[in-house]
């Protein structure tokens, strides 16, 4: 967690809850529960515009595969030689 580990948080914790007067305690109660509120708040809010944009990613992928296979197909038949055939025509006279 933000790079720190559960007994350094621990350590933290426990020098703010002697430093920190009982008096104020509810205080800081209520300004840490706001932080957290706001943190999950800003989490929600970039986990509903990753899941758009990998929704709109999802979307477009079929639109890409279809432009990608027929892009191939126009390619392929490009980079074939054309064939000559000969026809036996006969041509008529008047």
């Amino acid at each position: 967690m933000f790079g720190i580990s559960w007994a350094e948080f621990l350590v933290i914790l426990l020098v703010a809850i002697l430093v920190v007067p009982v008096k104020y305690w509810p205080d800081v109660a209520r300004w840490l529960a706001r932080v957290v509120s706001y943190i999950r708040k800003i989490v929600w809010k970039i986990t509903d515009a990753s899941e758009q944009i990998k929704n709109q990613i999802d979307l477009e992928k079929p639109i890409d595969d279809i432009i990608n296979t027929t892009t191939a197909d126009v390619l392929k038949d490009f980079s074939e030689p054309i064939k000559k055939t000969r026809r036996g025509k006969k041509s008529k006279k008047k």
